[in-house]
């Protein structure tokens, strides 16, 4: 993938990414590290983190882990204050710990749904308002970059939990936007299309047949790749970017254009059908 940021675009920045140390989080950190930032990742397993850590230490770079499940307020404000020690006053914050599976509405358990909500919704807004309570007293100015989905504003079947957790975080950022604009506290999101991670794709697309139908309504023919969402996360977050508040950047190579037109499905039609309906136009 081409590169588009300079060097350095992110140099002096501390910037805590939950979720840290696998899949796009991962990709974030590392792209991150490479252009300047000092990274502090957070997640509930020790291990993926320490490996991202000491991937971008031997790279040259400099990150600090503080394992917190953000479902918990207290662990979220631990781990705001060691990431801040360890790397100094934190600049930004990339909410990217997020939780899903494919379930019918009428069969998930109270447990099932909590968790999502918890995870997405309630985890985000912990380590939202403890960043922005830091930045607000300090008098710093701050970044937050929420990830999202592009069903956010649809909804989506079988994955209620998600949708409405997702739905939840786009009406609180860009709540926030307004609230927060005069501590000059920015944010925005991104809604990513289909990108393989070890984790979301074994859950939500665990067969050939069911990866080959999402990639057929794909208008660029391909999934996504970790490195494009990180390099628009890094601009996002860079002062070229300081006029973009409260908006989201939809980044599925066309999916949501192709499945949402009445008419798009015909892109499919064979040439001969496609001779009916001219025949058929000139009645």
């Amino acid at each position: 993938m081409t590169k588009t940021l300079a060097d350095g675009a992110l140099a002096g920045k501390n910037v805590w990414i939950t979720g840290g140390g696998t899949g796009l989080g991962r990709a974030m950190a590392l792209r991150f590290a490479e252009l300047g930032a000092r990274v502090g990742l957070s997640g509930r397993r020790v291990e993926p983190l320490e490996e991202t850590r000491d991937t971008i230490v031997a790279a040259g770079g400099m990150a600090a882990i503080a394992p917190c499940d953000v479902r918990r307020s207290k662990q979220v404000g631990e781990a705001h204050a060691a990431l801040s020690a360890s790397l100094g006053p934190l600049d930004g914050l990339i909410n990217n710990a997020a939780g899903n599976f494919l379930c019918p509405a009428e069969e998930l358990s109270d447990g099932g749904f909590k968790v999502i909500v918890d995870i997405v919704l309630q985890g985000t807004f912990y380590c939202t308002r403890q960043c922005g309570q830091d930045w607000i007293a300090s008098g710093r100015p701050g970044s937050i970059l929420n990830i999202l989905t592009p069903y956010a504003w649809t909804g989506s079947a079988y994955v209620m939990p998600s949708a409405a957790a997702k739905a939840g975080v786009l009406a609180m950022m860009r709540s926030l936007t307004a609230e927060w604009g005069r501590h000059d506290i920015r944010l925005n999101g991104i809604a990513p299309g289909p990108i393989p991670t070890e984790g979301a794709f074994s859950r939500l697309l665990p067969s050939d047949e069911l990866l080959k139908n999402v990639i057929a309504k794909i208008p660029a023919g391909r999934l996504g790749k970790p490195e494009e969402l990180a390099e628009l996360a890094a601009f996002l977050f860079s002062p070229a970017a300081d006029w973009i508040r409260g908006e989201v950047i939809t980044l599925d190579g066309g999916e949501v254009i192709r499945r949402s037109g009445s008419f798009n499905d015909l892109v499919d039609l064979p040439a001969e059908q496609w001779e009916l309906l001219r025949q058929a136009a000139k009645r």
